[in-house]
């Protein structure tokens, strides 16, 4: 009885999963911002780049700047129709698009970056970027002297939510008495917003900006003030070469190259995956000079201690910001409380925008 059910499981599994299999892999990217914005979409195009160099990736192409929702969709739906067998789409809002239109193309493999659902011929894809804000902020916290970090965010949703709070953590662990401030643009991709909150942040006494949004205007404002930053998404320093301290950066091309071996060996199946600093796809750009030897070596033995595991970003005892202790001393919050996280921490100054 037991053999019979294990045979209708793996029946039933198969029966339920896509069969993606292609020799030749004619690869698109659907992008949320201009691949010149210097941060995520820049980020996403060097890893293409990176994809087109297998021998069996005969075509990739891009839309850039699309909108989140309708405008997506028939955009997506626009790239199935024309033969592409591997569609990336690159941001939250694509989400429901991608799973739409993938239910009208059963023979294409479709990845979504930085969502939670998966269907038959879609898996979902990130990376733990906490880890790599977390260490930054380590050289945020070190670097201060005002002990006020500004930090400008895009959208409250848990991805951000989840990066400040690794960031304080960091940024706490060194300098207790240091606080991140936090302002919201509502925008993945809008320079002068972007810049005229950073510029809020240094009027009120930051002298070291942090952010996770999509171009490098927060960090040219610190330039201007003569205070540092710490970028994102991809290495910013050529932006704001006095200001830059480091940034967390994505090295998308090792998943794409994944996804298209995968496809091309006929052993491509949806997944969940969040991969780690071990894995390449979350690395820290190399420290600036301005950065003492000692805070350097701090910072590598912790991005070491990550990545083989002996360490976790969210460790308790971690308090909320009304001071109440929210996990434990020696507990660890799991990918689920991470995924879903969306309060602040203690040592973060700002609310949460609806």
């Amino acid at each position: 009885m037991k053999r019979i059910m294990w045979l209708l499981l793996v029946l039933f599994s198969l029966a339920f999963s896509a069969n993606v299999y292609a020799k030749d892999i004619k690869a698109a990217f659907i992008y949320v911002g201009p691949v010149g914005d210097g941060g995520w979409t820049y980020a996403h195009d060097q890893g293409r780049i990176e994809m087109e160099k297998l021998p069996f990736v005969t075509k990739t192409t891009f839309i850039e700047s699309v909108p989140e929702g309708a405008d997506a969709t028939r955009v997506i739906t626009g790239l199935a129709n024309k033969g592409y067998n591997l569609i990336f789409t690159t941001s939250f809002g694509f989400m429901d698009p991608t799973v739409e239109v993938a239910g009208r193309f059963k023979d294409i493999a479709f990845e979504h970056c930085s969502g939670y659902k998966t269907t038959e011929n879609m898996g979902n894809y990130f990376g733990r970027f906490y880890q790599g804000k977390y260490l930054s902020g380590i050289v945020a916290g070190s670097m201060t002297k005002s002990n006020i970090i500004g930090y400008v965010a895009a959208y409250p949703i848990p991805e951000v939510i989840r990066g400040i709070n690794a960031f304080t953590l960091g940024v706490r662990e060194v300098n207790p008495e240091a606080t991140v401030k936090v302002v919201w643009t509502q925008t993945w991709f809008n320079p002068g917003l972007e810049k005229d909150a950073a510029d809020s942040l240094l009027d009120v006494g930051a002298d070291v900006l942090s952010m996770h949004q999509d171009t490098p205007a927060t960090l040219q404002a610190a330039e201007e003030r003569g205070k540092f930053a710490i970028g994102n998404d991809s290495d910013m320093r050529q932006f704001a070469p006095e200001a830059f301290l480091t940034a967390p950066i994505w090295d998308w091309g090792v998943l794409y190259k994944y996804f298209a071996t995968e496809v091309h060996n006929g052993t491509w199946k949806p997944e969940e995956i969040w991969w780690g600093m071990e894995t390449g796809v979350v690395k820290l750009a190399p420290l600036s000079d301005k950065v003492p030897q000692k805070v350097q070596a701090l910072v590598a033995e912790k991005q070491q201690a990550l990545m083989e595991h002996k360490t976790q970003v969210f460790t308790g005892p971690i308090k909320n910001q009304a001071g109440e202790i929210v996990l434990a001393a020696g507990k660890t919050y799991g990918d689920k409380e991470l995924l879903s996280m969306n309060f602040f921490i203690e040592g973060v100054q700002g609310t949460i925008a609806k």
